[in-house]
Formats: C-alpha cells, sequence, structure tokens
C-alpha cells in the first residue's frame, strides 16, 4: 500500500499541480490511516466502509476536531478514488461515509458601544491615521468583506448617492449604501489621500498604503489589530468581526434578514441565517416586555 500512496502523492504533484503543504498533508493522513490498518490487521484488499468507520471511531475517542476528521476523511475518499481509477480497488470504500457535521461557531462581534470605543481611536489628523479611522469607518458602515475593501477603486465611488459598486466572490457585484459619519471619514481622508499617492498619483485604488500602493489586506488586519490593542477589548477581534457586528446591529434594529442577506453578498439566506441567534439577548427582552405570561 505504501506504493499506491507515493503514486498518488505524484499525481497530486504533477497531474494536479498540488503545493508542498497539500502534498505533505495528504501523505500524512493517508499514512496514519494506513497505521490504523498494521495495527488492525486490515490487508488493502479488504478495506471497506466499515473499516473507515472503525478508523474515524478512532479519531473521535482521541477528542480529535471534526473538522479535522473532515479534511482526513477527504484524504482518503480522494486516495481510493485514484486507486479506483487505477484499478486497484472496484469500489471507493469511503465515498458512503459521511463526513461529520460541523460545529457553527458563533461570529464574534462587537455591540455597539464597543464599536464606538474603536473607531474613535484613530484620533489624529495624521494621513494614515485619517485613512485608517475611513477604513474602519467603511468597513462597519457597509458590511463588507476586507478583499472587498481593498479591491474599491476611486471611479466604485458614487459620491452623490453615497453607493459603492462593490466586486464580491465569484466576481459578482453589488451596490452597498454607506451613511453619513462613514461619508465625513471618507472625505477628510481623500483631503489628505494626494500626499500618501506621492509618485503614484494614477493609482486607482481607494485606501493606499504609505508608497502610494493599494493597501493590501493583511495591513488592514495589521491596523485593525492595532486599533484593537489601544481599547479595553480584550476579546479576538478580527476585521471580519466589524462585517458581523454590521448585520447583528442591522438585524436588532429591525432589518429583514433578505436586506441583510443583499448587503452582505451572500448567496444564500441560509449563510445569513447565522446572525439571528446573535440577537438573542434583544429578542428575550423584546419577549419579556410583550409576551402576556412572561
Amino acid at each position: 500500500m505504501l506504493k499506491k500512496i507515493e503514486a498518488f502523492i505524484d499525481h497530486l504533484r504533477f497531474e494536479r499541480n498540488a503545493s508542498p503543504h497539500t502534498l505533505d498533508a495528504y501523505r500524512r493522513n493517508i499514512l496514519q490511516f494506513y497505521a490504523h490498518m498494521q495495527e488492525t490487521g486490515v490487508p488493502f484488499s479488504r478495506i471497506d466502509n466499515m473499516v473507515i468507520r472503525s478508523y474515524l471511531a478512532r479519531l473521535y475517542r482521541k477528542e480529535e476536531k471534526k473538522s479535522t476528521i473532515a479534511r482526513k476523511l477527504a484524504a482518503l475518499r480522494s486516495f481510493f478514488q485514484f486507486c479506483v481509477q487505477k484499478k486497484w480497488l472496484k469500489d471507493n470504500p469511503a465515498k458512503v461515509v459521511a463526513t461529520p457535521k460541523q460545529d457553527k461557531p458563533v461570529p464574534s462581534f462587537l455591540t455597539e458601544e464597543e464599536m464606538a470605543g474603536l473607531l474613535d481611536v484613530p484620533d489624529t489628523q495624521r494621513p494614515l491615521d485619517l485613512r485608517d479611522k475611513a477604513l474602519l469607518e467603511m468597513l462597519y458602515a457597509t458590511g463588507l468583506r476586507v478583499s472587498e475593501l481593498v479591491g474599491l477603486d476611486l471611479e466604485d465611488i458614487n459620491f452623490e448617492e453615497k453607493l459603492l459598486r462593490v466586486r464580491g466572490k465569484g466576481k459578482k457585484e453589488r451596490l452597498v449604501p454607506y451613511g453619513r459619519v462613514a461619508e465625513d471619514s471618507l472625505y477628510a481622508y481623500f483631503r489628505v489621500r494626494p500626499s500618501l499617492a506621492q509618485g503614484c498619483i494614477g493609482e486607482a485604488a481607494v485606501f493606499l498604503n504609505y508608497r502610494g500602493e493599494r493597501l493590501s489586506a493583511r495591513s488592514v488586519q495589521r491596523i485593525v489589530r492595532a486599533c484593537i490593542r489601544q481599547t479595553a477589548l480584550k476579546r479576538k477581534i478580527s476585521p471580519h468581526s466589524l462585517r458581523h457586528s454590521f448585520a447583528s446591529h442591522l438585524l436588532s434594529r429591525g432589518a429583514d434578514l433578505r436586506s441583510i442577506q443583499e448587503l452582505l453578498g451572500h448567496a444564500s439566506l441560509a449563510t445569513t441565517q447565522k446572525y439571528t441567534h446573535l440577537d438573542l439577548k434583544h429578542l428575550l427582552d423584546v419577549y419579556k416586555k410583550s409576551h402576556p405570561r412572561s
């Protein structure tokens, strides 16, 4: 079986152009299953779905994460499908084994008070602080993904209507409004943007770094982390947390899920529904105030 594993890795390397990281992960995951076979005395020709299920049960007993178990099962599926193509196996024994249902973590978000504190952190008139203030305000005002924010060009802003033309996942475009506070921050930044542009006057990006080039997503992450350190927040907060905060605050103030879905650019309403349980406290308060037998 070891030769079959290496043949599969070569297939991934030369025919699928997989990265070294992917190759290492697949080899490690499949060799772990091979070690299980060696311990249980199961030959390659006798591998079936029950053998794979017993292996997964062993991983559960070791309290491995469901996401880790799912990745290991996916590696086995790919390997055994390769074996079927090579006619080393008649059927793929992993095909009928269900992938573990993944836990859905509650997205991290800030309260309105915490959000206000974070947005007040860049408080000087220096060009970089004005830029940071504008990008934080825009992230919160629009719910954009970081990749969408740094991808904005000047021509994507309709200043008169206060609308952004956003290119989301799958290059799908949508229009997203922004409010007065974000508008004020954006204008304050645009007044100093030429000093950042320097020799890159023709740069079309809205948000620039200190060299006058398009700001990167990693730079936005560093900016948000730096601002978080200046607040009293101890929780793990990322730029994506501002997107979650945008959605949960809209929901708590009466926005419907379908509208939030459109603003976030979610392809499915099911993706947006994860925000419904973020506002549980608000729903409980409404219940206690409104229900005759609460």
